[in-house]
């Protein structure tokens, strides 16, 4: 059936997902409030138009970058959208003019893809590439009407209604939660009331109807019940008990960096109890066995760093990361990590916890901020008494607390690390205390200036201007270079962020995700295509040499005897193997990398003697590649399954029940 994009805005339902509750005033707003990080950080606000359509304006900050969109769109009487319009800027401040528009049978859009055009007859989802929540709140009212519990999105996939589920909240006011499928990594979670959206609550980014904001936290609660319920099903469902394993004719990689080929692993349990020769000693009746030839059994790798969530564990051992560090979180990090141990939820060892401590202002963290030197000392002393190891000190810090802060970690034998605070250089920081510097920028800001306040995207753009820069054979350069390996610092470089940021152009996919997009379900996919950030004429190739020299910095570290460690700071397992496959392309020896993935991360995490290598005794926290990574690195991405205390888990049936598609 054809529809008349005309008849529809005459004929648009007044109860529509879009439409202020009550009220028919076009002046009438209804109004929600933006929590991000637990602070009051930005609002989003809708309501009815003199012509029949809906406006929509939202914006939240995020230590100085954060969106801002204001949005119309037009629906038909089956409330699928036949117009729309956005503008503003992304999250990294990127601008954003993306339209849609249709007549009886066909569509235009125009986005960051560019202009486009296809059939269309009025009964699919079109789903913007940047922009307001309210595509979600029409989707809600679609799924909620359709009969079969799904809806096809324009101009490509689904998504499902696999949840409903009727709530009561404190203040008498009955709700529903709707848990949805098909867009993201994560389900998505909408709170309704009747057609209309009251909340929608993900991660640490929170959007309530401000009459229902005192009843956040209380929906945040029932929410996160609900979700533990489905990710502890999850993990009842996947997990597979190892008992006794035979991994037969496989080849295993050494903690020297070489390959011993041709060899049985028996496996019991959780430990590692032998290795022979393929063929030289039987394997009992009862074991399992695991045809590996042609490929690779690695030890589980370690991503240094990472800030953890219940949803991400999944993804990390699909892609092979048995162990992490977490370089910040909330302080009740260890319940997570307990239930990743006890596998209650899928996930890795966390074996390294990192406290952060921000100094309050604009551009504050928000996870942990102090508003004098004495709160940050007292800070300290609670990480320790929850037992972490390590404190990281971000970017609003004075920096005339940083010698006392780390001197009062130091005291508590706490490593320190972290940004380096806003007018201060690394080599100040180093010569403070620091013992580890995150994020290759960091170093690049070291050879700016002090003046440089690098808690706005300043700490971004500088080094991607004048990081091309650099003289690697500078007196200046080498100089700090020599400081590094005096003082045993430790650099956490996070270079794939850093390539997507400097190379990845709005409408393309980034070379960061190109490998692997088409993988993903189609918001995260889109997510490839928004580009870093802005850039045009000169800077595009600006851009490119300052990476190439970030990349060139990483290899004369490493030449150099300076330590560094793979980490990620984003998507876990995928951007895990970018970075090791930038390390790869800056200079390093393949062998070199797979070491500093497991061996060398264990040696800094202190669980060498448990994990890291594949050694008679160790555990078996071991992961099988289909093919050989050191012949051809980008195999690493081939994770056929994981081991990991004492539970076996297909590489396959993880991504699958994220809606990611497996390497096969």
């Amino acid at each position: 059936m054809k529809y008349s994009a005309i008849v529809f805005l005459v004929i648009i339902s007044l109860n529509t997902a879009c439409t202020p509750s009550n009220k028919s005033a076009e002046s009438d707003k209804t109004i929600y409030d933006v929590v991000f990080r637990e602070d009051l950080a930005g609002t989003y606000e809708k309501w009815k138009t003199a012509d029949g359509s809906f406006g929509y304006y939202y914006t939240y900050t995020d230590r100085g970058r954060g969106p801002e969109y204001t949005e119309e769109i037009a629906l038909n009487e089956k409330n699928f959208i036949v117009a729309q319009t956005v503008k503003g800027v992304n999250y990294l401040k990127v601008s954003v003019d993306e339209s849609f528009s249709s007549t009886d049978a066909a569509a235009t859009s125009k986005n960051l893809m560019g202009t486009t055009k296809g059939d269309f007859y009025g009964e699919e989802l079109y789903f913007r590439y940047d922009g307001s929540p309210a595509v979600y709140e029409i989707l809600a009212q679609l799924l909620l009407k359709s009969e079969t519990g799904k809806v096809k999105l324009y101009p490509e996939g689904e998504a499902e209604l696999t949840k409903n589920i009727p709530l009561q909240l404190s203040d008498g006011s009955s709700v529903e939660l709707l848990v949805i499928n098909g867009l993201d990594l994560d389900p998505t979670y909408m709170w309704m009331m009747g057609d209309q959206m009251v909340a929608k609550i993900s991660g640490n980014l929170h959007i309530v109807r401000k009459d229902l904001s005192p009843m956040r936290l209380e929906m945040k609660k029932m929410q996160d019940d609900i979700e533990d319920e489905s990710l502890i099903e999850v993990a009842k469902n996947l997990t597979h008990d190892i008992g006794s394993v035979v991994i037969k004719n496989v080849n295993v990689f050494t903690a020297e960096g070489t390959l011993l080929s041709n060899r049985d692993v028996f496996v019991e349990g959780q430990t590692i109890k032998s290795i022979h020769p393929t063929g030289t000693k039987a394997a009992a009746t009862n074991a399992k066995l695991i045809e590996g030839t042609g490929k690779t059994l690695l030890p589980g790798m370690f991503d240094m760093h990472t800030h953890n969530s219940k949803f991400r564990g999944i993804l990390y051992l699909a892609g092979g990361v048995t162990s992490v560090r977490d370089m910040a979180n909330n302080k009740q990090l260890k319940g997570l990590a307990e239930q990743f141990d006890n596998n209650e939820i899928l996930g890795p060892h966390i074996v390294a916890y990192c406290g952060i401590i921000d100094g309050s202002g604009p551009y504050a963290n928000q996870r942990n901020v102090v508003d004098n030197l004495e709160e940050g000392l007292a800070e300290i002393q609670d990480y320790k008494d929850l037992d972490y190891q390590q404190i990281k000190l971000y970017s609003s810090i004075k920096p005339e607390w940083v010698r006392p802060l780390t001197e009062k970690a130091h005291q508590l034998g706490m490593r320190v690390s972290g940004h380096i605070p806003a007018y201060m250089t690394a080599t100040q920081a180093i010569n403070q205390g620091y013992d580890e510097i995150q994020h290759i920028n960091m170093l690049f800001l070291n050879f700016l200036s002090d003046t440089i306040d690098t808690r706005t995207p300043l700490r971004f753009t500088m080094p991607a201007q004048h990081g091309a820069d650099l003289d690697l054979n500078s007196n200046a350069y080498q100089d700090f270079v020599a400081l590094l390996k005096a003082k045993k610092i430790l650099v956490d470089p996070t270079v794939a962020i850093f390539e997507n940021m400097l190379l990845a152009q709005p409408g393309e996919l980034s070379p960061t995700y190109q490998a692997v997009a088409n993988r993903f379900p189609i918001v995260e996919q889109r997510s490839f295509y928004t580009g870093g950030l802005s850039k045009e004429g000169e800077q595009v190739a600006r851009y490119k040499a300052s990476f190439d020299k970030m990349l060139a910095v990483v290899y004369d570290l490493f030449q150099k005897g300076v330590p560094i460690v793979p980490g990620t700071d984003g998507l876990p397992g995928f951007l895990y193997h970018r970075e090791l496959e930038l390390y790869v392309k800056a200079g390093i020896p393949a062998a070199e990398v797979l070491k500093l993935a497991t061996i060398k991360s264990a040696e800094i995490t202190g669980v060498s003697q448990s994990v890291g290598s594949i050694e008679v005794g160790k555990q078996a926290d071991l992961i099988l590649i289909d093919g050989n990574p050191l012949n051809q690195f980008t195999d690493i991405r081939k994770v056929e399954w994981t081991m990991k205390g004492g539970h076996l888990y297909y590489a396959k049936e993880l991504y699958n029940s994220l809606g990611v598609k497996h390497f096969k």
